[in-house]
């Protein structure tokens, strides 16, 4: 038999969103959640700077910018970039350097880590788009619950809120949820 966590790797996950209108309906759809057997570490709420208390688990930095998808990108970029200079470097090389095919390889792998690094660095500084849908009702005070569950989960733990928390708004779902962080 295996425990929820290892399910949760070998089906996938998906990550559900729901509106919440204040603190005391996050807290008690937290305890709802915690008793229908969702780790903790798979639950996290968005609220405005100061308004969640310490004790609920608030959403990271992954989640609240860009920062994931602006290091994928920077890979991408600069491991073609790093590709397109080692190509160059190999066949026009300088008359005082003989390079091979590890050049290629070693500026390839440097421009996809240099490019990650500085992409994901700069887009830490931004907000997440993929939910710029939900800053809006953050600003206005809401909190947006975000809820990672096994696939065959998703159901049950919609329903679950939907009966229990008629307040909650079902906000959507991530399909592609990655299987770290």
């Amino acid at each position: 038999m295996y425990t929820q966590s290892q399910e949760a790797i070998m089906l996938g996950r998906q990550r559900l969103y729901f509106m919440l209108p204040d603190v005391s309906s996050a807290r008690s759809t937290l305890d709802e959640l915690l008793l229908a057997r969702v780790g903790i570490r798979n639950i996290h709420f968005w609220a405005a700077d100061g308004k969640l208390p310490a004790d609920m688990p608030e959403a990271n930095v992954l989640h609240k910018t860009d920062l994931a998808n602006g290091a994928e990108i920077g890979l991408l970029a600069g491991g073609l970039i790093g590709l397109l200079l080692g190509m160059w470097l190999v066949y026009f090389p300088p008359e005082w350097v003989h390079l091979n095919w590890l050049a290629l390889v070693a500026l390839t792998l440097a421009g996809a880590v240099l490019g990650s690094w500085m992409s994901g660095m700069a887009a830490a500084a931004l907000p997440n788009s993929r939910l710029k849908a939900f800053h809006a009702g953050i600003d206005e005070g809401k909190i947006l619950l975000l809820v990672d569950v096994p696939f065959k989960r998703v159901p049950a733990i919609e329903q679950l809120i939907e009966k229990r928390h008629p307040e909650a708004a079902f906000s959507g779902v991530e399909k592609h949820l990655p299987v770290f962080p």
